[in-house]
C-alpha cells in the first residue's frame, strides 16, 4: 500500500476514534447536564411498605442514625413473640396491666418505658410501629446491649 493511502487510512481511523470518544464523553455527561440543582442536592427519599417488613426496615434506618444496635432478625423474632406483628396489640392481663400500665404495640412497651426511651424524630405514640420498635430497641440496647440479645419477655 502506498504511503499516502496508508496515511489517509490512519488519519480517517483516528478521526472516527476521536469523534466516538467525544460522543462517549457527551453521553456520560448527559445525566449531569440534565440534573436540576434540587434533585442533585437531595437524595431521593426511601419509601417503605406499610407492613411489618417496612416498619422494621424504617426502624433500622432510624436506629442507625441514632447509634442504636439491632438487626432485622432480632427485631422480627421479638415482635412475633410479643405481638404476632399486630401494632395495636395490648396486654391487659399481666402484672404491668394490673398496675395500670399495660404493654402496647409491636414490642409490648409500657408507657413509662416508651416515654423514657422514645427517639426524637419518631411519632410520640406507642402504637406507631416505627416509634414502638425504635423505643423498644433503644431500651433493649441500654439494658441488654441490643434487641438481638433478648430471647424472652424483657
Amino acid at each position: 500500500m502506498p504511503a499516502a493511502a496508508q496515511h489517509r487510512r490512519t488519519s480517517t481511523r483516528l478521526k472516527r476514534t476521536v469523534a466516538l470518544a467525544g460522543l462517549g464523553a457527551a453521553v456520560i455527561a448527559l445525566p449531569l447536564v440534565g440534573a436540576t440543582s434540587a434533585s442533585a442536592a437531595a437524595p431521593s427519599a426511601v419509601t417503605y411498605t406499610s407492613d411489618l417488613d417496612g416498619w422494621i426496615r424504617q426502624s433500622l434506618q432510624v436506629m442507625a442514625q441514632n447509634g442504636i444496635p439491632g438487626s432485622y432478625d432480632g427485631i422480627y423474632r421479638n415482635i412475633i413473640r410479643e405481638s404476632s406483628g399486630n401494632p395495636y396489640a395490648i396486654n391487659n392481663w399481666d402484672s404491668n396491666a394490673a398496675a395500670g400500665t399495660p404493654s402496647k404495640g409491636l414490642l409490648q412497651v409500657i408507657d413509662p418505658t416508651f416515654r423514657a426511651y422514645h427517639v426524637a424524630g419518631t411519632a410520640f405514640d406507642p402504637y406507631d410501629p416505627v416509634a414502638n420498635i425504635v423505643a423498644a430497641c433503644n431500651y433493649a440496647a441500654q439494658r441488654y446491649g441490643s434487641i438481638d440479645n433478648v430471647w424472652g419477655a424483657y
